[in-house]
């Protein structure tokens, strides 16, 4: 029962306002980290799909199953696409 007297007095309130701003502070922080994460992400996806339909040679259906993957698949399809189809067609052609 000594804790109970420990958390009373000016200090404690001191302590438990630190804690508060800290908790505060920590929400805010990882509500930007989301935002951003957000924005990088869908803008991320914006530039596959738009490289995709620019960029894809139109022979068969490759051009509309990789917009359709991208699409339906939103980052993860983008990031597939990157790895896949992006990476070795600058090596080849530069472009």
């Amino acid at each position: 029962m000594d804790w109970i007297l420990l958390a009373q007095g000016p200090e404690a309130e001191a302590a438990g306002a630190a804690v508060a701003v800290g908790v505060i502070v920590f929400y805010f922080l990882c509500m930007g980290i989301s935002i951003l994460l957000g924005i990088v992400s869908t803008a991320f996806w914006i530039w596959m799909l738009v490289d995709c339909c620019t960029n894809e040679p139109s022979e068969g259906n490759d051009k509309v199953v990789w917009i359709l993957l991208i699409v339906f698949l939103g980052v993860i399809g983008a990031i597939v696409y990157y790895f896949a189809r992006r990476q070795p067609r600058l090596s080849r052609y530069g472009k």
